[in-house]
């Protein structure tokens, strides 16, 4: 959002909840306290609001977390707010007649082994994705729920025209207000740097889906890297 703000953006942003929404007023934005899964009530809040640009950076999860593995429930309440809550959102982008849609996605939901090579495009199988390869449809790399909320949530930001839609797959982010301070394991993204992605899928010739990560071996950036014009290293100074 600073970013955002920054650029000269008027920026709207919505919560469930009073206390937060009273953040994002104390941060710039404009707020709105409006639940995802009241699809009227989003609706006619995105309609007052009349944005160009819709962003679905909504998630259902602990602020913290002590480094266990998240709980089968927790998993499945972001990925109903992923698909369900991205739906209304997405419906109330079009009803508002915004021009944009962009969502949040994952960089490490990509299915592993022999299916990563195809004859078209054969290489190595520790090659790093790119956005083409398929992603883990049958829930061996990530949860169901979470493939199954990612999958839906593509889709139809993809394939909503007439609004122009972009997929950012972020890597797990770290950096203030996450749940990591430092990089780790192979799929990392300072969320400055995921943010300043945010920002730069709003020119107007981007759409699509492009990994917003930090290249270790897992996933390529080169995509966002010639397209958008992003850095991994990008940091607030």
């Amino acid at each position: 959002m600073p970013q955002l703000l920054a650029a000269g953006h008027t920026v709207f942003g919505t919560s469930r909840s009073s206390e937060r929404a009273a953040l994002l007023q104390r941060l710039g934005a404009v707020p709105i306290a409006v639940d995802a899964y009241d699809r009227q009530a989003l609706i006619d809040a995105v309609r007052a609001a009349r944005p160009d640009t819709v962003m679905h950076q909504l998630t259902d999860l602990p602020q913290t977390r002590d480094g266990s593995s998240l709980p089968d429930e927790v998993l499945a309440s972001n990925a109903r707010l992923r698909a369900e809550g991205g739906r209304n959102l997405l419906d109330a982008a079009l009803a508002a007649q915004a021009h944009t849609f962009i969502a949040q996605s994952l960089a490490w939901a990509y299915a592993a082994g022999p299916e990563d090579r195809t004859p078209q495009r054969p290489r190595a199988a520790h090659a790093p994705h790119t956005e083409a390869d398929p992603l883990d449809m049958q829930g061996r790399v990530i949860s169901k729920h979470t493939i199954e909320g990612i999958v839906a949530l593509e889709q139809m930001t993809l394939q909503s025209p007439p609004l122009r839609g972009v997929v950012l797959r972020y890597g797990m982010l770290y950096g203030p207000g996450t749940w990591h301070a430092q990089a780790s394991g192979n799929v990392p993204v300072h969320v400055d740097a995921a943010a300043h992605a945010a920002l730069l899928a709003l020119q107007p010739q981007v759409r699509g889906v492009f990994n917003i990560a930090e290249e270790r071996g897992l996933v390529s950036a080169a995509k966002a890297r010639r397209e958008l014009g992003w850095q991994p290293d990008y940091r607030l100074s």
